[in-house]
């Protein structure tokens, strides 16, 4: 094909061979110009990006800050006072710490979890004397 082309166009074979690689090169050169572009638009675009998140990280870090310095009030799950609850294990009763001694049915701050009658609960951490109902 490079001899029947230099024939037809009064050139050396050489001479073609030598057009067709400058051309390849310089095909080649502007798609690299080409991408070169692409990636320095893309380049600049995070830049921007990421100059973006570090200003909205200092701001976020500042308004931490501000908020622990200006003694921001408990969490609201912290704001309830605890409430301490026992089992009697016989007739799995619950109760608040304070009806521990007496729950036969009199106890209004206990409420019934099986379907057993009603005792003395069991509270492990009370002052009563006796550990057990």
């Amino acid at each position: 094909q490079k001899q029947d082309l230099a024939r037809k166009l009064n050139l050396r074979p050489r001479q073609v061979e030598v057009w067709f690689q400058n051309r390849r090169a310089r095909t080649k050169l502007k798609q690299t110009e080409a991408d070169c572009e692409l990636l320095k638009k893309c380049c600049e675009t995070l830049k921007e990006e990421n100059r973006r998140l570090h200003k909205e990280l200092q701001e976020l870090k500042l308004m931490k800050q501000t908020a622990t310095a200006a003694a921001s009030p408990p969490p609201f799950y912290m704001q309830f006072p605890t409430a301490t609850l026992t089992m009697c294990p016989s007739c799995e009763k619950i109760s608040n710490g304070g009806d521990h001694h007496n729950h036969h049915g009199a106890s209004t701050s206990s409420f019934l979890i099986g379907s057993k009658p009603a005792h003395l609960i069991f509270n492990p951490f009370s002052t009563h004397p006796s550990t057990a109902c």
